[in-house]
């Protein structure tokens, strides 16, 4: 009988080296979870896995943007104006020129208004920002020295110079009104005399707000001011932008703002007396300058939101139909 041929299993080479049994079998070091750690950390050092980062980033970022623009549209228009009026850059300067002119320009009107009118300004002051102690002290006696004190101290020429370094804070606010109505900045001629203008305006406005405030009482008062600041930026818009935005389209910016600014003067009463006199106490007048310009940002900051979100309202197409606004510019517009 022939013999069964036996049939012998060949082992892959190798195999005998121990290559194709478990140990041969071990994975190599740049798998698992330690190995994918080690090559993002390495990739991180690289300037190509960042731009494709960024990259990505960016068009995940502009694809919010575009769905967000179809179903919110309102909300869209307000985050793009704000971004293109520079709000806080703005607001900063603006608080800047009304820090370095408010206070020369008060010396000014002290030096040469009656006593009266004076004495008056000195309360308007106080009262518009609730001041007590040491604070309220310290504004007295910058009103104390007699006129012709500061009359001589100040001079013609010096006057001058105050009043037309004055009107910087109303070239501030007319760039701000500008830019939050998309107006291009040839297209916007505006008189000198509108900046003065500006300025005398504001000055009888704190003294009336004086006046009132000590004869209507608080709750009142609150709303006298509210009425007087809603007519105060509607007509600033119109008197700085020449005219060149009809009234009705000013008018819910106008409004925004100056509840936004009487509900910060309320603020003001609680916050500012102690604010001061602790700054004062601590650090001397330098702590009150701090104090005062950085309250004077804050207020600056909600004018400039204001006026850009009515502007924004009133371009959109429930609004503008009824206000009759122009439409908002396709292109963007110099923010300088």
């Amino acid at each position: 009988m022939p013999r069964p041929r036996i049939r012998r299993r060949l082992r892959p080479s190798g195999e005998s080296r121990g290559e194709g049994t478990q140990e041969g079998r071990r994975p190599s070091p740049g798998a698992g979870p330690a190995g994918r750690a080690s090559r993002r950390a390495t990739a991180a050092f690289r300037a190509s896995w960042w731009r494709g980062r960024i990259a990505r980033a960016a068009a995940r970022l502009r694809a919010l943007h575009a769905r967000l623009e179809t179903r919110f549209p309102v909300i869209t228009a307000m985050v793009d104006r704000l971004v293109s009026v520079n709000v806080f850059d703005s607001a900063t300067r603006i608080a800047a020129q009304c820090f370095l002119t408010a206070v020369p320009l008060l010396l000014l009107v002290g030096a040469y208004a009656p006593t009266a009118l004076r004495k008056q300004i000195t309360e308007s002051v106080s009262d518009a920002f609730g001041l007590t102690g040491q604070a309220k002290t310290e504004l007295h006696a910058a009103f104390q020295p007699p006129p012709e004190d500061l009359k001589q101290a100040t001079g013609v020429i010096g006057g001058l110079m105050v009043i037309l370094s004055a009107t910087a804070v109303s070239r501030a606010v007319q760039r701000l009104c500008r830019r939050a109505w998309q107006l291009p900045r040839s297209g916007l001629s505006v008189a000198p005399w509108r900046w003065l203008a500006w300025i005398v305006l504001w000055l009888g406005a704190l003294v009336a707000q004086g006046l009132l405030g000590g004869v209507l009482g608080v709750a009142l008062g609150f709303v006298v001011t509210l009425l007087i600041e809603t007519a105060l930026w509607w007509w600033t818009q119109h008197l700085l932008l020449g005219g060149v935005i009809r009234w009705a389209p000013l008018l819910p910016g106008a409004v925004i703002t100056a509840a936004a600014v009487s509900g910060l003067s309320v603020t003001a009463h609680f916050y500012m007396p102690r604010a001061l006199n602790r700054a004062l106490d601590a650090y001397g007048s330098a702590g009150s300058v701090f104090v005062l310009l950085s309250w004077l940002i804050v207020i600056c900051v909600a004018v400039a939101l204001g006026l850009s979100v009515g502007a924004v309202l009133s371009q959109e197409t429930a609004l503008r139909h009824r206000l009759g606004s122009a439409a908002p510019p396709a292109g963007s517009v110099d923010s300088g």
